[in-house]
């Protein structure tokens, strides 16, 4: 029998972050250990009337390919992927790996290669979604590899999504809006602002945001979700950072990561683990070294870094500073194949001004 849970998780996305209608063309992505919710959510859909089609992984083909592709294989970009992205109507994308470190072993170079090829497909999945022409969603299935990544049992890392999802609230999609109507405050204030400046440990950056949109997320491109955030003025970003937890990206993960800008562009970066990897991605493209997302989590809910992006940068009491493409509803005009989000925890002794005046201290935003 199915986990009641996972039904509800399923009636979220359907309902609420995607708002399946009759006719979407909707595309379901995860891996095999994902089925029980890409059932749920197929049959709700069909259901709703929309049109559902899986495309299920098979982990270590990424590290196949990777491994044994000639450069021509990896700047190869197939004309069904091109006419996916400019058909569909909705994309679920469920995170559910059965290993998080396959990718460990592979060139960095080869990503590279193959994610500037696919920068076209990005470009054009960003401006349908700014149009609203296209709907999508990034959640998390449980998996044994993921728990053990959030040094959980596998029941345990169960409850912790489900929880971080309020499936048990009386009404969840309720809870849910109600939560968008409580960061509408956070939103209208930042809109308000012309300069950021953050301090925190080891951390004094100043970056520009005038002239951007601050989105409201509530559960809609991500779930579960929590937070605010825009897209920084691509030429501004002064100082440098510090970023308290490891950053995770292409299956690879990178320790106590410092970044140095200058009028916008990484001029120095180091990490304890993974240096080699981290500038690597930074040379991806030139849209790369600049800021691409400037974000405060908001979710007191998730209070643990489970190594896990999706929730990681959620963690109220935090903000997430993007290196790469910036998202073209905000404003932001950073092209780069590369999107990496960074944490950076303000629970202790983190400050933020938002032109000169101290807005945020110690994770959490004040006379809010």
């Amino acid at each position: 029998m199915i986990d009641k849970r996972l039904e509800k998780y399923a009636d979220i996305l359907v309902r609420h972050s995607l708002g399946l209608k009759k006719n979407d063309l909707f595309v379901i992505s995860g891996s095999f250990l994902a089925a029980p919710l890409i059932k749920e959510v197929y049959l709700q859909a069909v259901k709703v009337g929309a049109h559902p089609f899986t495309h299920i992984g098979i982990d270590g083909l990424a590290e196949i390919y990777y491994k044994h592709s000639s450069e021509q294989q990896l700047k190869f970009v197939s004309p069904l992927s091109k006419f996916e992205v400019e058909r569909i109507d909705a994309s679920l994308s469920i995170i559910s790996p059965e290993n998080t470190r396959n990718m460990t072993g592979i060139d960095p170079k080869k990503q590279v290669i193959s994610s500037v090829a696919h920068q076209g497909i990005h470009k054009t999945f960003l401006e349908r979604a700014a149009k609203k022409e296209l709907r999508w969603c990034i959640t998390q299935y449980p998996t044994q590899s993921s728990a053990q990544d959030a040094e959980m049992s596998l029941g345990d890392y169960e409850n912790f999504i489900f929880d971080a999802a309020h499936v048990d609230a009386k009404d969840p999609i309720k809870y849910w809006r109600d939560v968008h109507k409580g960061q509408e405050k956070i939103r209208v204030l930042l809109n308000t602002k012309k300069n950021i400046h953050v301090f925190a440990k080891d951390t004094d950056l100043r970056v520009s945001v005038a002239g951007r949109k601050w989105i409201n997320c509530a559960g809609k491109e991500n779930f579960p979700d929590g937070e605010v955030f825009t897209g920084p003025v691509e030429s501004s970003a002064e100082g440098h950072i510090s970023y308290s937890f490891p950053g995770s990206y292409g299956g690879r993960e990178v320790n106590d990561i410092q970044l140095w800008f200058k009028k916008g562009v990484v001029v120095k970066a180091t990490a304890s683990k993974g240096e080699k990897f981290l500038l690597s991605m930074l040379a991806m493209d030139p849209g790369a070294k600049k800021l691409g997302e400037f974000a405060f989590g908001t979710n007191y809910g998730v209070k643990n870094y489970t190594k896990n992006t999706l929730f990681d940068e959620k963690i109220g009491g935090t903000i997430h500073l993007a290196v790469g493409g910036g998202y073209p509803e905000t404003g932001s005009k950073n092209k780069s194949s590369l999107h990496w989000d960074m944490m950076c925890d303000l629970r202790k002794n983190g400050e933020v001004y938002a032109d000169d005046e101290l807005i945020y201290k110690n994770g959490r935003f004040l006379n809010i």
